[in-house]
């Protein structure tokens, strides 16, 4: 067994090289790259023969992606993605000095992967295909997120200077809102806009309804008395407010060119089919949760470990008589904003879900905590399904549950 630390920083790699009784053989400044990856194959190769399970060598790590990674996994290491807190407390056990140098961290990792490699979590053997999922749908999400944070600044803004927008506009980053705010970003200029121009822009948005009535509307409001402030400062305002409805077109526009992608990588997934079928779960949703589960078969051995994964599972705190099951809030927040999410959609097509939710109310739950607990439930079956190849089925998935409610009965 060959144990290797591996601290790494945005341009070079500290290593260090030890054997099974935590005596170091060697260690290395290396440079990031093709370079540096060489160097590192040629020092483990110096005690590794040829003909030894390149798995033997085990290598500790403080990040699970990237192509040093990826090229430490293709030549067949072991990787453990190390979570740096684990390593930082891991560190405190040897020295409570608290000297650190790059150096000893990779000392440390590799002491780490020596004592402590069963309770660490290999990286996981996710195919290609998965991971183009996780790269498209994790930058759709991201885009999204950002248009939620310049939706609220811009919120914020209009509330300085212009609260009659507010009134006026439901949705601030609907395409009609922001072309008829790019074009008169401040109350002067939004007075003078016409009937037909605000019909013009709710049509090219896709608006239904009584249109006309909608614009009279949108008019009315904007052409009302309204507190003002200083021309001087309204003009520094709405500056600030074309660069933001700006930069939400072009994210709207961005968004909608990687919800296409992402759609085409996840149809291209085998267990595409498989998390389809799945109640609450579409195109998007489903690409989210494949992203961050991953597709390697050997990662979560049992649906309790994906459910721990996932941190919809409760986490259990008991001390001689106290005993506390609460939520885990350390979380993969990707992961349980898709699952909560796909939690809230089951509920109408899926009466197990429903039936479920309502079980969870009537014990005095809230929404979130019930919808948690659906989520948890909503995991395990997914394990099971993909375990077992088998598309969701209603009666199979709750047949459990309808067992315990006819026993209650």
């Amino acid at each position: 067994m060959l144990l290797v630390g591996d601290d790494w920083a945005e341009d070079h790699h500290d290593v260090e090289l030890m054997n099974e009784a935590g005596k170091r053989l060697v260690k290395a400044r290396l440079p990031e790259g093709i370079a540096g990856i060489t160097r590192l194959h040629t020092m483990i190769g110096e005690y590794v023969d040829d003909g030894d399970d390149a798995t033997q060598v085990r290598i500790g790590i403080e990040t699970d992606r990237g192509p040093w990674v990826a090229a430490l996994i293709a030549a067949g290491y072991t990787v453990y993605a190390v979570n740096p807190l684990q390593a930082a407390r891991f560190r405190e056990r040897r020295s409570v000095s608290g000297a650190k140098s790059d150096a000893a961290d990779a000392h440390t990792l590799a002491d780490m992967v020596r004592t402590d490699a069963h309770q660490l979590r290999p990286v996981a053997g996710d195919s290609p295909a998965a991971e183009a999922v996780k790269v498209v749908a994790r930058a759709h999400k991201t885009l999204i997120w950002e248009r939620t944070r310049h939706t609220q600044r811009l919120r914020y803004r209009l509330r300085e200077y212009f609260p009659a927008a507010l009134e006026a506009f439901e949705d601030l980053d609907a395409p009609d809102t922001l072309e008829l705010l790019g074009k008169a970003p401040d109350p002067a200029a939004a007075s003078r806009l016409s009937l037909n121009q605000i019909k013009a822009a709710m049509k090219r948005a896709g608006r239904r309804g009584d249109i006309d009535a909608k614009a009279a509307r949108i008019q009315a409001i904007l052409r009302s008395e309204q507190l003002g402030r200083d021309p001087v400062i309204v003009a520094a305002y709405a500056a600030g407010t074309r660069a933001v409805v700006a930069v939400l077109t072009t994210l709207d526009a961005q968004v909608k060119l990687l919800q296409g992608e992402v759609e085409t990588s996840f149809g291209r997934h085998p267990a595409a089919e498989i998390i389809l079928s799945q109640p609450g779960l579409g195109k998007i949703l489903g690409a989210r949760v494949l992203a961050e589960f991953g597709d390697d078969p050997h990662r979560y051995t049992t649906a309790k470990a994906r459910k721990n994964y996932a941190a919809t599972s409760p986490i259990t705190r008991a001390s001689g008589k106290m005993k506390v099951v609460a939520a885990r809030f350390l979380h993969q927040d990707r992961l349980v904003d898709a699952l909560t999410t796909q939690a809230f959609c089951a509920l109408k097509p899926s009466p197990g879900a429903r039936a479920y939710y309502d079980k969870q109310r009537a014990r005095g739950l809230t929404h979130s905590a019930a919808l948690r607990q659906v989520a948890n439930r909503l995991v395990g079956i997914l394990h099971g399904c993909l375990k077992s190849h088998t598309l969701y089925d209603e009666a199979t998935a709750w047949a459990h549950h309808n067992q315990d409610q006819q026993a209650a009965a």
